[in-house]
């Protein structure tokens, strides 16, 4: 079995878990997940864990996402994007400056207040916000923070007077849980016209970018000639989060056990979650016990029934 991380470039048209599901049959092992939703329009990074490093899940959805885009001033849609209907319409007779367009977008820098859009994922009494949606039912929306790292314009912006429509590129750099259709129709609010996001693609998430990303035929080309080895990001590398500590051998049976000890117990000092190595391979992840002062114990354990091919 393999055992850590595929730095997918998912194409428009498929879900996440379209792209998880033929991972599946092209490795032949049901233990993968991955570390962020991508909607089906959107491209780009789809990190996928393999094998023991599903465990870091939770740990790699943390990482910076990273996304260039095209946002329409103009009118609005039902789904925030370029996929849904019209809702409201405002033409531009004379175009926004860019000045104006920057000076808006460096507004949402920081931590700002976000309402997720009608067809997300988000639950409210146990549904999702889409199944509302499309059953034609209003409900309160709760407001989310997100973080904004960084949101630039990328060139000029482009203004067609027949259409009286308003379209310019993106970089937005961003926490966790950001939804980057919202900021679109925010910004469009701020500056006085609706709007919405008419094209994504995701270039970085974990640490991960777009340039070690592979088709889904270059997996399958990669299992067919055995050489998934080779793309694959091993699982010591991808515990990229934390440091690494390499075991004594008299320090090996107390983690093996998974004991809870003093982080003193421990030739180096363990303070923080820290990856602890054996023979070569990470065999845990150690850090501060939550009501024992001084103690650590194990947050994650490492298995190796099946060895990698």
């Amino acid at each position: 079995m393999y055992h850590g991380i595929l730095v997918i470039n998912k194409p428009v048209g498929m879900t996440s878990h379209d792209v998880v599901f033929k991972l599946r049959k092209i490795l032949r092992t049901k233990r993968i997940g991955h570390t962020g939703t991508l909607d089906p329009n959107v491209a780009g990074v789809l990190v996928c864990c393999i094998g023991q490093a599903t465990k870091l899940v939770e740990d790699l959805m943390d990482g910076q996402k990273g996304y260039r885009g095209e946002i329409t001033l103009g009118f609005s849609t039902e789904t925030e994007d370029a996929d849904g209907a019209p809702v409201e319409r405002k033409r531009l007779e004379d175009p926004v400056s860019d000045a104006e367009i920057d000076a808006a977008m460096a507004t949402f820098l920081g931590e700002i207040v976000q309402i997720p859009p009608y067809y997300s994922a988000v639950k409210v009494a146990g549904k999702r916000l889409y199944e509302y949606a499309r059953a034609g039912q209003q409900v309160e929306r709760p407001r989310r923070i997100a973080r904004i790292d960084r949101f630039e314009r990328l060139g000029a912006s482009e203004f067609d007077p027949q259409e009286g429509l308003q379209r310019w590129s993106f970089d937005v750099q961003c926490g966790k849980g950001t939804y980057v259709r919202t900021l679109a129709v925010d910004l469009g609010a701020k500056l006085g016209y609706p709007s919405h996001m008419s094209h994504l693609v995701r270039y970085l998430t974990g640490g991960y970018s777009l340039s070690q990303a592979h088709s889904l035929e270059e997996v399958a080309q990669a299992a067919d000639q055995g050489r998934v080895g080779q793309i694959l990001v091993p699982l010591d590398q991808a515990i990229n989060f934390c440091p690494h500590y390499h075991l004594q051998d008299s320090e090996w049976p107390m983690v093996k056990n998974g004991q809870v000890v003093p982080g003193t117990a421990f030739s180096q000092t363990i303070q923080q979650a820290t990856a602890c190595f054996y023979q070569g391979k990470v065999q845990a992840i150690y850090g501060p016990h939550p009501s024992k002062p001084g103690m650590v114990k194990p947050l994650k354990m490492f298995t190796y029934e099946e060895e990698s091919r």
